[in-house]
């Protein structure tokens, strides 16, 4: 590894690997390193434990086309046409249909394993960008003029100076404890158990988010009468609910959905991801910009997660390029003061949006019951409220960066 780079990118997930690419052919000597080398290597999808579908945003649907992932994507896309948010055992009901707001689709369902192939695919094929794995950042000197990175590899301890450190690295980012960036931390009390669902009648492209006291259930549509599911539920339950049968989870799973996508048929493998929210109180440091979940890691609620990772990096990556066209440090201050400024009004209502609802669908008492069922009631009838809601479920909530 070279001791030396202009921007150097701890995390190889999907939102390093998606900076990674947006770097390319830029006039900048980029680094990236990854603490587990099958993070960058294809995954097999027949073999793949990765459960979970994404719900990618109209936003991110453009952004991976411009990094030119999307063609090999679609395949294994569904469209999303049209989204609905109800309430269990409430009046209220929101529907909202990309073809109101001159979209063919608000978005696309993509399983977690295409995603994953197509980013170590593509990231392969890059010439300009000097990838390690397995490689771990250790240590972390933030000086005014370059950040010293201390990298352990298989080769020991190496020290590389860096112009720009961007933390990739995750929720628990090392980059962002290592910078002093300090978080708010939330933690919901639920698990997600995610997998695949047969069902008796094709969705038709629609999404569902079905709210319960017990947490929000979201169903995304996949190819053929199938569809994915992201079930919260109180992490106490969970093992419990991993350790039934098929047939009493799916029964279990029709109680808490109810009828409203017919009769669900078959159930696959199932898999539970604990949920927390963590949101850093600054997204730049002295010599260091986060990105991803190392920024913000929200409730699953709404798909809004690597949505917003992915604008994250494609706003950065844009800055980046264009300084680097005229010369500029890719670390100065000025570029990363209007990196934050660019993406607070996205992070915030996005924020906003994810960890007010889940708390809202998720309390108890009669008063907040009825409150958002009013609240489904009038959305589902007030132009400028839909409007906004359907912007932001595709990308453009409070930013135009993607």
């Amino acid at each position: 590894m070279s001791d030396r780079c202009d921007v150097l990118i701890v995390g190889g997930g999907l939102v390093g690997a998606s900076l990674a690419l947006a770097l390319d052919g830029a006039a900048l000597e980029v680094a990236q390193v990854e603490a587990e080398p099958a993070r960058l290597a294809p995954p097999d999808a027949g073999s793949s434990l990765d459960q979970r579908h994404f719900a990618l945003a109209h936003s991110s649907v453009a952004a991976l086309t411009r990094l030119g992932l999307w063609e090999s994507l679609a395949p294994d896309a569904r469209a999303i046409r049209s989204v609905d948010v109800s309430r269990q055992g409430a009046f209220g009901r929101a529907r909202l249909r990309g073809q109101d707001f001159g979209v063919e689709a608000l978005g696309y369902t993509v399983p977690a394993p295409a995603l994953g192939r197509a980013l170590a695919e593509r990231s392969a094929r890059l010439a300009g960008i000097e990838r390690h794995a397995p490689a771990r950042l250790v240590g972390l000197a933030l000086e005014p003029e370059r950040a010293i990175a201390t990298i352990e590899g298989e080769r020991g301890s190496q020290s590389v100076a860096a112009r720009l450190v961007v933390a990739a690295d995750g929720t628990e980012s090392e980059v962002r404890r290592l910078a002093g960036i300090g978080v708010l931390r939330h933690d919901y009390g639920q698990t997600a158990l995610v997998g695949t669902v047969a069902l008796a009648r094709d969705l038709e492209g629609c999404a569902h988010e079905r709210l319960s006291a017990n947490g929000p259930l979201a169903l995304l549509p996949l190819a053929g009468p199938r569809a994915g599911f992201v079930w919260s539920v109180a992490s106490a339950q969970a093992p419990a609910m991993l350790a039934l049968t098929d047939g009493d989870f799916l029964a279990a799973l029709q109680r808490e959905f109810g009828w409203r996508a017919g009769r669900f048929r078959r159930v696959g493998r199932r898999q539970a991801w604990p949920l927390r929210a963590v949101l850093s109180n600054e997204i730049v440091g002295r010599r260091v910009a986060l990105v991803g979940n190392a920024a913000q890691t929200i409730h699953p609620l709404g798909a809004q997660g690597f949505n917003l990772g992915l604008r994250d990096s494609t706003t950065l990556a844009a800055l980046l390029r264009e300084g680097a066209a005229r010369g500029a440090d890719p670390g100065a201050p000025d570029l990363l003061a209007r990196y934050a400024e660019a993406r607070a009004p996205d992070r915030r209502a996005t924020w906003d949006f994810a960890d007010g609802l889940t708390r809202l669908a998720s309390r108890r008492d009669p008063l907040s019951g009825a409150a958002s069922s009013l609240a489904l009631a009038v959305l589902g009838r007030a132009p400028l409220w839909r409007q906004e809601l359907a912007f932001g479920l595709m990308g453009y909530r409070g930013s135009d960066a993607a």
